[in-house]
């Protein structure tokens, strides 16, 4: 059975004894893994007594109160986010507030629980943050040793889509047996939310096929393509989900830019960046795509009027499985492989990709593909 370390923060001794009743048996484990998770439980009374602990043994998980003597709990995650820490925090206070719950998603916590808790909230999270951990660490190992491990993260991720399964099917039941009533208006809510997961289903599944497509020594298919046609091709397909937030969607593209490519790795790179533009965008608001054939590079540039991002959250865009977390996204569905899928693919073209915003005004994201590098490729 594989074991987790288990950091409970909180200067109330009956706080820091409940959890550890609660975790003493409890395991967590998915049908792909051979073993399962059970924990092992230490115990820290102030900020200070938890920083000594986690600088000096590996641990796991963190369950840690803000209000504590000393330093906060917000103050020990901004050190465990300083020191990039391979630990997963989990805020567990009753002075949660909008400002806070922000800095400590900021400052990389997972979630938040808030007191009273029930034995089963907290063990609805732990396996919620467990499952996070062990997908963080694939990806890593997944990233080092290749393609053994890049189809064992996949089985991992395919299992992400039976809960949304499940969900559908019980609304489903629900209909077909009318336990809501004749009136077809009764269950819009229900049909509204199986649409939301359907709609998650389709962009992992998407984002998933986009993986494999990465997977190294995959031969590249490298043709002389005229790029422009795929970008309008790629914002039509946007179009649908555009019109249902009355999004305007602006187009700029010079015709007829021939490079040597792969097309599907740039329609992948469009596709991300677009649907992004859109989904993060407000209601009535504008998408700018634009692709320009300069001297010595492709230009593509798509840029929206939606909720923006700070620096830091910026700096956590690209990395497998980083999604920003907060009021304004909670609603929002993705994997957050996206954006790190078209990272990788740019670097392959030897390529670079800038991205500025400004929080509720909106982002631009900017990729440069150098001309001689996608040449010389062709030649390869």
């Amino acid at each position: 059975m594989e074991k987790l370390k288990v950091l409970v923060v909180d200067d109330e001794p009956g706080i820091r004894s409940g959890i550890e009743r609660i975790l003493r048996n409890y395991t967590v484990g998915y049908p792909f893994m051979d073993e399962d998770f059970h924990f092992e439980m230490i115990e820290a009374e102030t900020g200070e007594k938890a920083i000594e602990i986690i600088d000096n043994d590996q641990v796991d998980i963190i369950l840690l109160d803000n209000k504590l003597p000393g330093i906060h709990g917000i103050e020990v995650l901004e050190y465990i986010n300083k020191k990039q820490y391979d630990a997963q925090v989990m805020m567990i206070t009753s002075y949660a507030s909008l400002d806070l719950a922000v800095k400590a998603t900021n400052n990389g916590a997972f979630n938040f629980v808030p007191k009273p808790f029930t034995p089963q909230e907290l063990k609805a999270a732990m396996e919620s943050i467990t499952k996070h951990l062990f997908l963080e660490r694939m990806t890593r190992k997944m990233n080092q040793e290749g393609k053994q491990i890049r189809f064992q993260f996949l089985s991992v991720l395919s299992h992400e889509l039976k809960s949304p399964i499940n969900a559908i099917e019980g609304y489903l039941r629900i209909m077909q047996e009318k336990q809501v009533g004749e009136n077809i208006n009764d269950y819009q809510r229900m049909i509204a939310r199986s649409m939301e997961r359907l709609n998650g289903m389709r962009g992992l599944i998407m984002d998933l096929l986009d993986l494999t497509k990465l997977e190294p020594g995959k031969k590249r298919n490298l043709k002389n393509i005229d790029i422009s046609e795929i970008a309008k091709i790629c914002v039509n397909t946007m179009e649908p989900l555009a019109i249902q937030k009355n999004i305007k969607i602006f187009v700029d593209i010079d015709h007829e830019i021939y490079f040597p490519v792969d097309n599907t790795e740039m329609e992948i790179i469009f596709n991300n960046l677009i649907s992004n533009a859109v989904k993060y965008n407000k209601d009535n608001g504008e998408v700018h795509v634009s692709l320009k054939n300069n001297i010595n590079s492709i230009k593509i540039l798509v840029e929206d009027t939606g909720i923006g991002m700070s620096d830091d959250e910026i700096s956590k865009l690209f990395h497998e499985f980083v999604r920003i977390k907060n009021v304004k996204t909670k609603n929002i569905t993705g994997s957050g492989l996206g954006l790190s899928i078209v990272k990788k693919l740019v670097d392959v073209y030897d390529g670079k990709v800038m991205v500025s915003s400004v929080p509720d005004k909106g982002s631009k994201f900017e990729i440069e593909l150098p001309i001689h590098r996608i040449t010389n490729t062709m030649n390869e």
